[in-house]
C-alpha cells in the first residue's frame, strides 16, 4: 500500500472513531431507567449572564438508583438549576428543598420505552450514515490519487480496505444500539 493510500485510511479510521465516541456519547445520554450524571450534560445554567455548563457550578451525584442530587456551589443557583432543567425538557421534573436539587425518576413504562429504543436507533442511523460519508470522502480521495498517479490495482485494494473498515464500523453501531435497546427494555 502506498504512502498516500496509507495516510488515507489512517485518516478514516481515526474519522470513524470520533463517530463511534459520538454514538456512545450520545447513547449515555438516554436515560434507561437509571440515574446517571451524563443525563444533565448538555443542560447549561445562567452563572452571571454566562450559559454555563450544569457540572461547572453544582456538585452532579447519583443518590440511589433513580435519584440523581445537584449540590449546587453556590446557594443562589439553586434557582437557575431547576429553571434549566425545566427548559431541558429531560422528562424529569426537579424538586429543591434549599441545599440540594434532586431528580426523582419515574419508573419508565412500556410506552415511554418504546420512544427511548425508536431515539437509540435514529441516533445509530445518524452514526451510520457519518460512516458511510467518510467512506465516501475516503474513496474519493483514492480517485484522485489515481489521477495523479496511483495504479488502478492498488485503489481497488484500498478501496476494499476501506469497504471493510466500515462494515467494521457499522456493525461495532449495531452492537451499541442492540445493547442499549436492551437495556432501555430490561425491567
Amino acid at each position: 500500500m502506498s504512502e498516500a493510500l496509507g495516510n488515507i485510511v489512517d485518516e478514516l479510521g481515526s474519522q470513524m472513531k470520533k463517530a463511534i465516541a459520538h454514538l456512545e456519547t450520545e447513547l449515555t445520554k438516554i436515560r434507561a431507567g437509571k440515574a446517571s450524571p451524563q443525563m444533565v450534560d448538555g443542560i447549561n445554567v445562567e452563572y452571571y449572564g454566562n450559559p454555563t455548563p450544569l457540572n461547572q457550578v453544582a456538585n452532579v451525584t447519583v443518590s440511589d438508583a433513580r435519584t440523581l442530587s445537584i449540590q449546587p456551589w453556590e446557594k443562589g443557583m439553586l434557582g437557575p438549576i431547576e429553571k434549566a432543567i425545566l427548559a431541558a425538557n429531560i422528562g424529569v421534573t426537579p424538586s429543591n428543598d434549599g441545599q440540594y436539587i434532586r431528580l426523582f425518576l419515574p419508573p419508565l413504562t412500556e410506552e415511554r420505552r418504546k420512544e427511548l429504543v425508536k431515539k437509540v436507533n435514529a441516533e445509530g442511523e445518524h452514526a451510520k450514515i457519518a460512516i458511510r460519508n467518510i467512506r465516501r470522502d475516503s474513496i474519493e480521495h483514492i480517485k484522485k490519487q489515481v489521477k495523479d498517479g496511483l495504479s488502478e490495482d492498488a485503489a481497488k485494494d484500498g478501496e476494499a480496505t476501506i469497504q471493510g473498515i466500515t462494515d467494521k464500523n457499522i456493525l461495532l453501531i449495531d452492537q451499541h444500539c442492540k445493547d442499549k435497546e436492551k437495556e432501555i427494555m430490561t425491567i
